[in-house]
């Protein structure tokens, strides 16, 4: 029986994925809001 051909593989295949996918996403944003930097906001006294 190959692996692939196996009950929850492709579940566990497409679940790894999504994550992976999210990672990456995630990593973009906080290194372009890195690269932007922070900046204060203009208080009015």
């Amino acid at each position: 029986m190959s692996l692939l051909n196996a009950d929850g593989a492709w579940i566990a295949i497409g679940v790894s994925a999504l994550f992976i996918v999210a990672g990456l996403v995630m990593h973009r944003v906080i290194v372009n809001v890195l690269k932007k930097g922070s900046q204060e906001p203009n208080q009015h006294d």
